[in-house]
């Protein structure tokens, strides 16, 4: 990754509002970030802490109503994605910017064979007729490691198993060249051979195709092999974000603190001890006036409930939003 590049994504100030029955839950606040040309962008947390409201929010994928973008600016390719119109926002989707969901059963149409789901983006948006779509369907099936891809492009969905079926999701997320691909969870359903299949193919095709990607997931093991970066999100804002090895090492929030500390580990021949975090990831029902993470926070301060804290930076490319000091073990003094 050029180091001053511009960011091919840039995301300001981002605010999602779903309308409940029991009223608004405020499931994004405020999420700033960027992602440079080529950069592997991790985004962790637990579930319900807003990852994939997120990325989804940038690309319109929410139904709406329940969900209301309030505010930001999403910038792509001298564009901001939330006010430009739907047309273009669809020709981002389908050339600017892949998407690969979590599950690929549900996520791929069980009527039309995967080769025509891998040829519509192509013809649409390439302008590609039938066969040169065919032929370059193929090619992304070979791509992304699927044997006798000629014939497979006559299957259906059910005729591939779980870890084929993603490789077709990611063939079709690659199908128009995109700058950036978000994937969204996409190993979760499989078991840890084909995740790490999976995984030794998304490196591969990051280094021949040069894209930026966003990584969404709760596993921090997955995070810390493939990423540059790292954002933590809790309550629907960004935590911490730095460097992968700068935010593993020295961790400067609780709650990436306890997440770290979560991992499974193996001591010996018997399994370590696999720490919880107490309590339940917060409703946010209002814009937040204090820190979310307060109540399970064993470091909180009388601060903490009073105010929401704002980013700082801690180190070059590294910044958190916490009162609490881990070098001191007191408070900051922001």
């Amino acid at each position: 990754m050029p180091d001053g590049a511009e960011p091919v994504l840039d995301v300001k100030g981002l605010r999602t509002v779903f309308q409940t029955r029991s009223g608004e839950i405020h499931a994004v606040n405020d999420v700033s970030f960027d992602l440079k040309p080529g950069e592997l962008l991790g985004v962790v947390g637990e579930s319900g802490s807003g990852k994939s409201v997120t990325m989804m929010s940038l690309l319109g994928l929410l139904p709406s109503p329940p969900a209301d973008i309030r505010g930001g600016e999403v910038l792509f390719a001298g564009s901001d994605l939330l006010k430009c119109a739907p047309d273009h926002l669809q020709a981002v989707r389908g050339a600017g910017i892949g998407f690969i969901f979590q599950d690929p059963m549900t996520s791929l149409n069980p009527v039309f064979t995967v080769g025509y789901q891998i040829m519509e983006p192509l013809r649409r948006h390439m302008g590609m007729d039938k066969a040169q779509a065919r032929q370059r369907a193929q090619e992304l099936l070979e791509l992304v490691g699927i044997p006798d891809a000629a014939r497979r492009l006559k299957d259906f969905p059910h005729q591939f198993s779980g870890g084929m079926r993603q490789r077709v999701m990611i063939a079709i997320a690659l199908a128009c060249d995109p700058k950036v691909l978000i994937a969204d969870e996409p190993t979760t359903a499989l078991d840890v051979t084909i995740q790490a299949q999976i995984l030794e193919l998304v490196r591969d095709l990051r280094q021949k195709l040069g894209m930026a990607i966003v990584w969404i997931t709760h596993d921090l093991g997955v995070i810390a092999g493939i990423a540059d970066r790292v954002l933590v999100m809790y309550g629907g804002q960004i935590v911490e974000q730095g460097p992968v090895g700068a935010v593993f090492r020295d961790p400067q929030h609780p709650y990436t603190r306890a997440l770290l500390t979560t991992v499974p580990a193996i001591r010996g021949e018997r399994t370590a001890k696999l720490n919880v975090i107490e309590g339940q990831p917060p409703i946010m029902k209002a814009v937040p006036a204090a820190c979310a993470f307060r109540d399970r926070c064993t470091m909180a301060f009388d601060r903490c409930g009073r105010e929401n804290p704002r980013r700082i930076a801690v180190s070059p490319g590294h910044d958190v939003a916490c009162f609490w000091d881990p070098k001191t073990g007191g408070a900051r003094h922001v």
